[in-house]
């Protein structure tokens, strides 16, 4: 003991000391309540077993480099939602304008919650369903829910891998076969298929070559057997990179996140040289500030951030829990997020060149069909010759010379003009066609490249890239699943991740008939919108609140080696619950201002035809939402009335030597009462434990009588019944 000691100044002096329970404390061993006298649950020791959990907490896997890990985040994060979805949102909300409410939502939102995410999975070393329990027990649900829901989100998201197989093996061919409508033989004559004709060779490829798309949901048609091929090579794909764990998955990483930046450069270029594609860009930067005091603009931008980033998924925390605990995640939530956020402008770069240069094909194409009806007018003497501008050459006609025409023939023939059946056919129009989704990736993009030179080289690298970009996403959002499970029930990795792939595969059929694609859109627009909003909500007042803001940042303080900004104590206990609240509220207001529905294809029409889901699709889509909710409730029942095991108990903590003269040592001389009688729980000081124990529901502990029901946070050491001698 140090000779400067206060309990050194006793033994050599007659002079009293105050003596402080801090100063006798710091200079004792650390304690571990199974192995001496405060030990009040009654519980045996087993060495054997607590060196098998410290051994499995040394054994877990770990990254094989921090690039792997950053690549594993980047292809995590950065999806087909950056590709097709983000541009599209750009587009309708107001061009550059949408960068700006994206860009602070992205800082007050999602930065914050992205580094929360990583650091509680860094610290705690354990999959999203562990580190809840550890986190708040009658909380726990939070782990499960999301589990679901990446479950959900994963069923669909691999479809739209298998129909982008589909679309790369059909790209090896010239002329790629949806540059080109089929031709069908009626008897002796030749005819143009009428369903194609009536829309355009790339639409029908996709509704009728692709999909074999029913009118409605409620016809279902059978199985689609070529894209229930395609979602088996795809699951079998994701199987084989999540069979080995982090290892493997992380290896598949340096090629899946990378090459997509390699294809979208390479299209930035080819794009810039087309023609027209000044047009789309310029299009793009074009600012409608008006748009930036409309709420729904801030509405969507705050989805998209909350959706680009992965949270709530588990994915982030399940990728983070393999990382080293001195590793520098602030740096990692930053990087990512703006990498995340940059991906997004690059992409809706080449979208913008490429939709120009499609816009400018298109305009053309009306020109032409517009000139010769105002021909068959002039030579059936319904239009003078009179009204056509001296200089109008019709062999050689700009879309600024027709422009000129079709403003005089408007305003001379403004009584019948209508009768006349002329289009405008201005560029602008073409550009503001608003195209998401699949609509982009498969009908726009695939009827742009056509008109590429070397089409089918474009379309194969553009088709791999989306593989690519949906195979990283769905890698951690099957970690999201395997990770926590694994973890929490100790089941052996490859039979799960098998049996998993297998299950999923089967429930998959249902999106592989051929009302496959409306179940596609149910699922992607109902069952992870909201469910996640609550989740994230509870992510952030779970840490903020219960566990509490003060302990959280000094615990990261201790794991990052230096004291993250004050900007996100504010932000997490404040301004991002917030924010989430009022997204939430704005999520369920939408859903109620728009009756849930779905753009079916009609063959007839040949054409999209807005219907609403009958009542056994909303019995669905409901359950689908309560489904992925359940466990939050459920969870914080069995649990607050003490119907299962929650494996929380801070008394059962092992700690490390040394750990607790640090805890002490920062302690105030009034917090000395609260550390040793826990009378306010939430301010008694936090170490993170190796391992705790639960007490189980029948105990009569006497810690449980006298602190407060918080699980991790309503226990303290209760040294006050220690008799003095014993400090």
């Amino acid at each position: 003991m140090p000779k400067n000691s206060k309990v050194t100044q006793r033994e050599h002096s007659s002079e009293h000391v105050t003596e402080s329970v801090a100063d006798l404390l710091a200079h004792q061993e650390p304690v571990d309540y199974k192995r001496s006298v405060l030990n009040v649950t009654g519980e045996t020791w087993d060495k054997q077993k607590e060196g098998d959990e410290d051994l499995d907490a040394e054994n877990r896997p770990a990254w094989n480099s921090k690039l792997q890990y950053i690549l594993a985040q980047i292809g995590y994060s950065v999806g087909l939602g950056n590709v097709w979805r983000f541009p599209y949102l750009c587009q309708k909300n107001g061009g550059g304008a949408y960068l700006v409410p994206y860009l602070v939502l992205l800082i007050i939102i999602g930065l914050p919650l992205f580094f929360l995410e990583l650091a509680v999975g860094q610290r705690i070393r354990r999959g999203s369903i562990g580190v809840w329990n550890y986190i708040c027990p009658r909380l726990g649900g939070i782990g499960y829910a999301s589990c679901l829901v990446c479950f959900f989100v994963g069923l669909y998201y691999n479809v739209i891998i298998g129909w982008s197989i589909f679309y790369f093996f059909k790209s090896f061919q010239y002329p790629l076969p949806w540059s080109e409508c089929p031709i069908v033989k009626n008897g002796s004559l030749a005819v143009v298929e009428t369903e194609c004709e009536r829309s355009s060779a790339t639409t029908y490829f996709w509704y009728r070559e692709t999909l074999d798309i029913s009118n409605s949901i409620s016809e279902s048609g059978g199985l689609n057997w070529k894209m229930t091929l395609c979602l088996l090579v795809a699951w079998s794909l994701v199987g084989l990179a999540m069979i080995k764990g982090i290892q493997s998955s992380g290896k598949v990483m340096y090629f899946s996140s990378l090459f997509p930046y390699l294809v979208l450069v390479c299209f930035l270029v080819r794009g810039l040289l087309l023609r027209g594609a000044v047009d789309g860009i310029m299009h793009m930067f074009t600012p409608k500030l008006d748009k930036m005091l409309d709420p729904q603009v801030w509405r969507e931008a705050a989805t998209q951030v909350f959706f680009a980033l992965g949270l709530g998924f588990g994915g982030v925390i399940a990728f983070s829990s393999y990382n080293k605990q001195d590793n520098n995640c602030h740096f990692d939530a930053t990087l990512v997020s703006f990498i995340n956020f940059f991906t997004s402008v690059l992409a809706t770069l080449v979208v913008f060149a490429v939709l120009g240069f499609k816009a400018n094909i298109m305009n053309e194409k009306c020109v032409v069909e517009n000139a010769e009806k105002i021909l068959g007018y002039l030579n059936t003497n319904v239009l003078s010759h009179d009204l056509i501008p001296p200089h109008v050459n019709f062999s050689h006609l700009t879309a600024k010379d027709y422009n000129e025409m079709y403003r005089v023939i408007m305003t001379v023939k403004e009584g019948h003009f209508k009768e006349l059946g002329l289009d405008a056919c201005l560029l602008e129009d073409e550009l503001n066609k608003s195209v998401q989704g699949t609509g982009l990736a498969f009908i726009a993009f695939t009827e742009a490249m056509t008109h590429f030179p070397a089409s089918p080289f474009w379309s194969v690298m553009f088709f791999l890239m989306l593989i690519n970009l949906g195979l990283g996403s769905m890698i951690g959002t099957m970690s999201g699943i395997t990770t926590p499970i694994i973890d929490t029930f100790k089941v052996r990795k490859e039979v799960f991740t098998v049996g998993c792939c297998i299950f999923a595969f089967v429930v998959g059929l249902i999106f592989v008939q051929r009302s496959g694609n409306y179940f596609v859109t149910m699922f992607d627009d109902y069952s992870a919108t909201l469910p996640l909003t609550v989740v994230v909500i509870l992510e952030n007042i779970a840490v903020a609140w219960i566990y509490g803001t003060k302990k959280f940042m000094q615990e990261l303080t201790e794991m990052l080696g230096f004291r993250p900004y004050q900007f996100y104590y504010y932000t997490w206990k404040y301004v991002s619950p917030i924010c989430m609240a009022v997204l939430m509220t704005a999520s369920i207001i939408q859903l109620g201002v728009s009756p849930p529905g779905y753009s079916a294809w009609i063959k007839e029409e040949a054409a999209e035809k807005f219907l609403f889901y009958p009542t056994w699709a909303m019995a669905i889509l409901i359950s689908l939402i309560i489904l992925a909710s359940l466990p939050l409730p459920l969870v914080f029942i069995l649990r607050q009335f003490h119907l299962v095991s929650d494996g929380s108990n801070a008394l059962s903590v092992t700690y490390k030597k040394g750990r607790m003269m640090k805890d002490i040592s920062n302690l105030e001389d009034n917090d000395e009462t609260r550390f040793i009688l826990s009378k306010v729980p939430s301010e008694t000081p936090s170490p993170m434990p190796t391992h705790r124990s639960y007490l189980g529901p029948g105990s009569n502990s006497p810690m449980e009588m006298s602190s407060a029901p918080n699980g991790r946070y309503g226990s303290g050491y209760l040294l006050a019944s220690t008799p003095e001698s014993e400090l």
